[in-house]
């Protein structure tokens, strides 16, 4: 009986060590993206729309606070104008967002298509790593 026990316990070692080594072994095959966020953001055209629908916003906001100027007191005049910043601030944070999620939808897209296990921002990256920079702007347009 004791020698059927070893047996059992070998069989259910060897069996716990294929499914460890198996396990890892998937893990070493996915590779390492590396994103540089700046380059996205100076290089693509979805970020470019974004910004030119805030800068027509500030604009929007600002002409009609320039137009209102003379009608209004200057505490009038104070409270239109930090009524405007926080809208603009609002529109800012809206489109930042949208922008976020674009580039992480792009990402993962990408991540996907090229089996990559992890992306890292380039700024942290010292070496090595598959630039995915450019197929990450294509994807958001």
């Amino acid at each position: 009986m004791n020698s059927k026990r070893k047996l059992i316990l070998a069989a259910v070692l060897v069996f716990a060590v294929a499914l460890l080594l198996g396990g890892c072994a998937g893990v070493g095959q996915q590779g390492v993206g590396v994103l540089d966020v700046n380059k996205v953001m100076a290089e693509s055209p979805k970020v470019k729309q974004f910004q030119e629908q805030l800068n027509a916003k500030g604009k929007e906001l600002s002409d009609q606070l320039e137009k209102d100027k003379a009608s209004l007191s200057p505490e009038e005049f104070q409270k239109r104008q930090e009524a405007a910043y926080g809208e603009f601030l609002k529109t800012k944070q809206d489109l930042e967002s949208q922008i976020d999620a674009s580039i992480k939808q792009a990402l993962d897209q990408v991540a996907k298509d090229k089996k990559l296990g992890i992306v890292l921002y380039k700024n942290g990256v010292a070496q090595g790593g598959i630039d995915i920079t450019d197929e990450v702007i294509k994807k958001m347009q």
